[in-house]
């Protein structure tokens, strides 16, 4: 009896390990297909990649070619519009370089200088002219335009520390040159230059004289008398 009992555990024991192993595997077989649910298996056949680039390729527009001779004269046609356009730029160019070369140089105006009433007052001695052109006052100093010009055929030279100044009164006044040159040549041109008087010894004086002489040789005489200073 005790065998018989024994045996018969053993086999429920089997039953019910057998059970719970039946379960569990349906279990798990239930689960991953849930999870595998949605997911499909990529589609390896290559029939069906042929089939779906010829659909889409019969999607597309599709593409015109042109033949060779429409190229050449579309490439032609380009390039004998840019010849044109290069030469009528050339031809633009050369018509005002010859409207430019026709037209005569412009001369310079020659704006003639207004003499004040008085002037100029001049003096000549051995061809070589000293002429007073205007007389004004600026910064405290009166300023007398010279001008200068040698006709003799000699050249001179000049020292003008001995430039006489005098008043109407006879005294004799301070005074300094700028631009006056140092020498005039024979037959040369016009040279112009300032005579600089102080105005603080010009108190109630209406004219001036101005006196000078080459140097060394003190041949010409050169007097400008009775220039009017007036404010």
């Amino acid at each position: 009896m005790k065998i018989n009992s024994t045996v018969i555990l053993t086999l429920i024991l089997l039953i019910l390990m057998l059970g719970a192993g039946s379960v569990s595997a349906f279990l798990g077989f239930n689960l991953g297909s849930l999870a595998l649910k949605g997911v499909s298996t990529p589609d390896g056949r290559p029939t069906t990649k042929f089939a779906s680039a010829k659909t889409n390729n019969s999607q597309q527009p599709g593409v015109t070619l042109l033949k060779e001779e429409e190229i050449l004269k579309i490439v032609k046609s380009r390039i004998d519009g840019k010849t044109k356009a290069a030469k009528s730029e050339k031809l633009e160019d050369e018509d005002e370089d010859i409207n430019n070369k026709q037209k005569p140089p412009e001369k310079p105006q020659e704006v003639e200088e207004k003499l004040q009433p008085g002037f100029p007052v001049n003096a000549e001695s051995d061809g070589v002219t000293f002429a007073v052109q205007s007389a004004r006052y600026s910064g405290g100093d009166l300023l007398l335009k010279v001008k200068m010009q040698n006709k003799g055929k000699d050249s001179v030279r000049f020292l003008y520390s001995f430039l006489d100044v005098t008043d109407d009164k006879g005294r004799t006044l301070s005074a300094s040159t700028e631009g006056l040159p140092a020498e005039l040549p024979a037959n040369g041109p016009t040279f112009s230059g300032t005579v600089i008087i102080p105005t603080a010894l010009l108190d109630d004086v209406n004219k001036v004289s101005l006196s000078l002489t080459d140097y060394p040789a003190q041949k010409l005489k050169l007097d400008v008398s009775d220039i009017p200073v007036a404010r």
